[in-house]
């Protein structure tokens, strides 16, 4: 009753079922990565997102990427799109960071694991967005060359990160 009465006074706004927010708060640039963490809070931000939180990429994704289990129920009635990617195991939990955002805490991958990820989906972001990728977080020093080949090893994606790797020399 109070929520009803607080959204019919404009002081909160409803975002999805059972979901709401300040209305006139300032939210950050990654406001929706918060929005789907709470819909879908054993998901991992992957891939484009999270090239785009780490500020890697020129690519503004208009879907939020996110990997979840492959038994899990596909989040229904959110209002931001998302790109579902079914991981499992190893795939899930390795190299996932949390992030604070907007009060809320978001499971993103790391920038080594980003980038590692880009070259094992290469087909859906493209080999371009994954060599961006790679140089960008090599020359950012966010993950050095054998933090990349240590995730390429334990994703078993090695042998197709290898000739990127060794041209960073």
């Amino acid at each position: 009753m109070w929520l009803t009465r607080l959204t019919r006074e404009g002081l909160v706004r409803r975002v999805g079922r059972g979901l709401y927010e300040v209305a006139d708060a300032d939210w950050s640039a990654h406001h929706s990565l918060a929005e789907v963490a709470k819909r879908v809070p054993n998901g991992v931000v992957c891939l484009l997102s999270a090239l785009q939180f780490h500020e890697l990429t020129t690519q503004l994704p208009f879907e939020v990427w996110l990997a979840v289990d492959p038994k899990a129920r596909v989040p229904r009635g959110l209002t931001v799109a998302i790109r579902l990617l079914r991981f499992s195991g190893v795939a899930l939990s390795e190299g996932v960071e949390e992030h604070g955002i907007d009060g809320v805490a978001v499971h993103i991958t790391s920038p080594a694991r980003t980038v590692v990820d880009c070259f094992r989906y290469r087909n859906k972001v493209g080999l371009d967005v994954a060599l961006e990728a790679l140089r960008d977080c090599y020359r950012l020093r966010l993950a050095t060359r054998d933090e990349l080949w240590e995730c390429a090893g334990r994703l078993r994606a090695a042998n197709v990160m290898r000739p990127y790797l060794e041209s960073l020399l």
